[in-house]
């Protein structure tokens, strides 16, 4: 599979990058055309996701979280596939995410929205809704989204946040979302070719903010523990320095560590 990196700026776009955005591609089991997924599709990332794939060619979305930076271009992707001139109406675009993602993502786009995702957008959570007395949704799923096997597990967020682990012709890669330390990310990373994680804070500058991201030492410390083939820092808000969280991931990990950039495409 494909893994091309659109956006990888965190919380909010930079001046060289939007927000979290991965197209992931692979031939379809039956067919061989290409199948393309989205993972993420935060702040800005979809006019620069068009230079590698138009909005009717995608065939799902995978959200980790809805926070605006891996969701809000939702918003204008609605807006592409809907209303285009050029054709007729689309079939609804399958949406994976957290069991909220229907609610905020109408929530997001305004009153002229509610009601009306529903006609460009098959949203299916994860897991199952909270249930009537607030119960933490399930730990995660595993499901087929064309050619890939998805799993995605609850990490470590202060609001509803899943990992996943993408699976395809016995090829791993393991993204983290935005989460801190945790069991379910070690599993998600489990032998992983790729694991692409999070390295939105450095050590001693963000130690009070514990159980929301991870710094590159923590990343690489996840990537050892998982026996991870290599190591992507991704999600650097433009505060982070990128040489710094790199310097911190490769004490900790032994194998090949690099930081992503808009229009990096690695073969997985």
């Amino acid at each position: 599979m494909r893994l091309t990196v659109v956006g990888c700026s965190g919380s909010f776009p930079g001046v060289d990058s939007p927000a979290s955005c991965y197209l992931l591609q692979a031939p379809d089991d039956v067919t061989g055309e290409t199948v393309s997924v989205v993972v993420d599709l935060g702040s800005g990332a979809l006019g620069a996701l068009q230079r590698h794939v138009r909005p009717d060619g995608i065939d799902a979305v995978l959200l980790s979280h809805m926070h605006p930076d891996h969701f809000m271009d939702l918003c204008g992707l609605y807006v592409a596939r809907r209303y285009d001139p050029a054709g007729p109406a689309q079939p609804r675009l399958r949406v994976h995410g957290p069991s909220n993602a229907l609610a905020r993502l109408s929530e997001a786009y305004g009153e002229d929205g509610a009601g009306k995702m529903e006609h460009v957008y098959d949203v299916v959570p994860w897991v199952g809704d909270v249930d009537q007395e607030g119960a933490e949704p399930d730990d995660g799923s595993t499901v087929r989204v064309g050619p890939f096997t998805v799993t995605a597990r609850r990490v470590d967020h202060p609001v509803e946040a899943y990992g996943m682990r993408v699976e395809h012709g016995g090829r791993v890669l393991a993204y983290s979302g935005d989460t801190d330390t945790c069991d379910a990310l070690v599993e998600l990373a489990r032998d992983a070719d790729v694991f692409l994680a999070e390295a939105s804070f450095q050590e001693g500058r963000d130690d009070e903010h514990r159980g929301v991201h991870l710094t590159g030492r923590r990343a690489g410390e996840v990537a050892a523990a998982a026996g991870a083939r290599s190591l992507v820092l991704t999600h650097l808000p433009p505060w982070t320095d990128g040489a710094v969280v790199l310097a911190e991931a490769k004490g900790a990990f032994d194998g090949p560590v690099r930081v992503a950039a808009p229009g990096l495409v690695l073969d997985v």
